[in-house]
């Protein structure tokens, strides 16, 4: 691991505190200095990641009967220290707290119960289950991260003296305890015992590190020397070794890759989003000679086992994985006080040669935050690995986190998720009308989407990780091959196909239609899309569940229109060419279906000019040929979408080659 990598880790950390007008004086001003610098822990990716570590600050108030009560505000679950406010804070009364720590013994939900219970606002988040030990600690400001620094050395192969000789008498030393009231009890009695002015922090072997003091700045910048002294000591002790050997050369096999995801998604028993971290760094670490041996210790810290599993997958070898986690289940589980539900014996992870590193998740956001969490665990490791040897936690302690009857109660209460949780969708065309109604209706239900779109607009269509918006001209091979390849790499396959992207060109009579006219909008219209089922069939083939593709056609394949014969023909041709492909590929269990729209002007095909020349053609005005149809009505791109994206899902799951109208009723093609 490079020196520069520990030294840029280090310059995230010098961010100053300011101390906001009146810290001590009042409630919020305390509170507002506590936010601060909570968040500039949470900004320091090396401290904190996704929703770890906590904080809490001590405020006394008085309550609705007058009397003063000593209020612990500690990070609420659910929050993150990047982005907390006030209101993520929860305010729970010390004095309980305190008793607490003090009886024999408390079961994780029973400790639940008594922290919500002692609220002092109902409305407030469930407190962290590390609020009985933030409590125990008898300063006014606490700080709680899992520096990467910190956590390397307590996880190599002399990690607890090296610490020791480290810190010396400026922290206090707690053995591996897992997190909740046990943890808590710990640290009181150690904190009773060795506590001295001297101290100005608590080191949790395999966890973390504590900081504490009497204002906001004390404790922040104590957290920032003790991580810095771990830095410091990395940088001049840990030696390099060359265990790599020269990765694989990436021959973009997206098709394996996409297969891959299907076999996760298969042992999963849901779709998955598989992300694939791509880097100098990942694809090193990958082809470690050794990746055997250190990758296969578990995690950095037994938290990261809810996000991670404790092992990563090496290769692409599923069913073994799946096999290797059911014994790892059945050899833990009978020690546990209560029967426990096996989860899904998917991995999370995956290190592979020619991949490098892939992060698997039910959505993209968990993907990313799997992606995040082996990144640092990557530098964990090879920092330890420096220092002489890599060592996590025995696998019985991360089964406790893991199957942790807090965790395995959160199971039981997860809401079904959207129907297209874990699925991925290429949209073309979507950066306005249809298309892009489209991906709203998709995102809604639960997809990751691939917008495609000539216009630059389509990148910044949606900030969102469940949704990659690529520029890209359908009529390009190239630039197809390589949006279908950043999608794949991006979400892990392609299960459902939206063919929307089209030109209606101005009405032209036959006898004067250019040849050049005819052929820019048989290659837009039709050959672009015939190109566009050629390369992702193979990934509709192995669709997480079922391919599916929707055609955007028109009214005018069955009802066309004078003045508008190259759009009526391709569109024509398009509709042949989608009952063809249901006809082959249903062996493949893939549906091709078509919607017909017509009339719908909030689209790209549609500019003024163009409404008001085919409404003078019928002789009527713009409003009276916006509802020249059955029902009267005006039809929108989102009355197509909802349709298009509906016949994807399972009300439609036996059905192909069907072609549905979505017109108000015209009477030609009635």
């Amino acid at each position: 691991m490079s020196m520069q990598k520990i030294d840029s880790k280090a310059n995230q950390q010098k961010e100053n505190f300011k101390k906001p007008d009146g810290e001590d004086k009042d409630k919020s001003s305390v509170l507002e200095s506590r936010v601060h610098t909570s968040q500039l822990l949470g900004k320091n990716k090396s401290l904190v990641l996704h929703g770890g570590g906590n904080t809490s600050v001590k405020i006394i108030e008085k309550n609705i009967l007058g009397e003063e009560e000593e209020i612990l505000y500690v990070k609420g679950s659910g929050w993150d220290l990047e982005t907390i406010t006030a209101d993520g804070f929860s305010p729970v009364r010390v004095n309980h707290l305190k008793k607490l720590a003090e009886l024999v013994s408390l079961t994780d939900s029973d400790m639940v119960n008594e922290l919500v219970t002692h609220l002092t606002k109902s409305s407030a988040p469930v407190p962290s289950v590390e609020a009985i030990l933030h409590a125990v600690i008898p300063y006014k400001f606490v700080d709680h991260t899992h520096a990467d620094a910190i956590v390397a050395i307590s996880n190599s192969i002399n990690g607890e003296n090296i610490l020791r000789q480290l810190y010396g008498d400026e922290v206090i030393y707690i053995p591996y305890v897992m997190p909740g009231f046990d943890l808590s009890k710990l640290c009181a009695q150690q904190l009773k015992q060795e506590l001295t002015d001297d101290k100005i922090g608590i080191i949790l072997f395999h966890h973390g590190v504590f900081s504490f003091g009497e204002t906001a700045g004390e404790s922040y910048d104590r957290m920032l020397y003790l991580v810095e002294k771990s830095q410091e000591y990395l940088k001049s002790n840990v030696v390099t070794n060359d265990a790599g050997i020269t990765p694989k050369q990436d021959q973009n096999n997206l098709e394996d890759y996409a297969s891959l995801r299907k076999n996760i998604s298969q042992a999963a028993g849901f779709p998955v989003i598989m992300k694939r971290i791509y880097s100098e760094k990942t694809m090193s670490f990958s082809n470690r000679r050794d990746i055997g041996i250190v990758s296969q210790q578990g995690p950095a810290t037994p938290d990261h086992v809810i996000r991670t599993k404790r092992l990563p997958m090496l290769g692409r070898e599923v069913d073994k994985y799946v096999h290797d986690y059911k014994k790892y289940f059945e050899e833990n589980e009978p020690r546990a006080k209560d029967r426990k539900k096996i989860l899904d014996p998917a991995p999370r992870v995956v290190l592979d040669p020619e991949f490098g590193l892939c992060a698997v998740g039910r959505t993209s956001k968990d993907a990313n935050i799997v992606g995040d969490i082996y990144d640092h665990t990557i530098d964990i490791i090879e920092w330890a690995q420096g220092l002489g040897g890599y060592k996590a936690l025995p696998a019985k302690d991360i089964f406790d986190v893991e199957y942790w009857e807090l965790e395995q109660a959160k199971l039981n209460k997860l809401n079904k998720p959207p129907v297209f949780s874990g699925e991925v969708a290429l949209v073309t065309g979507a950066a306005s009308g249809i298309g892009k109604a489209c991906v709203e209706s998709l995102l809604n239900r639960g997809a990751a989407v691939v917008g495609i779109d000539i216009h630059a607009s389509i990148k910044n269509l949606h900030k969102r990780p469940d949704y990659l918006g690529i520029q890209c001209n359908v009529t390009s091979a190239s630039e197809l091959k390589g949006a279908i390849e950043k999608g794949v790499y991006e979400f892990g396959g392609i299960d459902m196909l939206v063919l929307n992207a089209g030109i209606f060109p101005p009405s032209q009579r036959i006898d004067s239609l250019p040849l050049s006219e005819w052929r820019n909008v048989m290659n837009i219209n039709l050959d672009a899309n015939l190109v566009l089922l050629n390369r992702v069939y193979p990934f509709l083939k192995v669709a997480a569940r079922e391919g599916r593709v929707v055609i955007i056609g028109s009214k005018n394949v069955s009802a066309p229109g004078p003045g508008a014969a190259a759009y009526s023909v391709s569109k024509a041709g398009l509709n042949q060419l989608a009952r063809v492909a249901a006809l082959e590929w249903g062996k493949d269990r893939i549906r091709i279906n078509t919607v017909h729209p017509n009339a719908v002007f909030d689209t790209g095909l549609w500019s003024d000019e163009i409404l008001s020349d085919r409404a003078k053609h019928y002789r009527l005005s713009v409003d009276e040929y916006k509802r020249a149809n059955v029902l009267q009505t005006e039809i929108k791109s989102a009355d197509v979408a909802e349709l298009a994206i509906e016949l994807c899902g399972p009300l439609f799951s036996k059905t192909t080659g069907a072609q549905i109208p979505v017109d108000g009723g015209n009477e030609r093609v009635i």
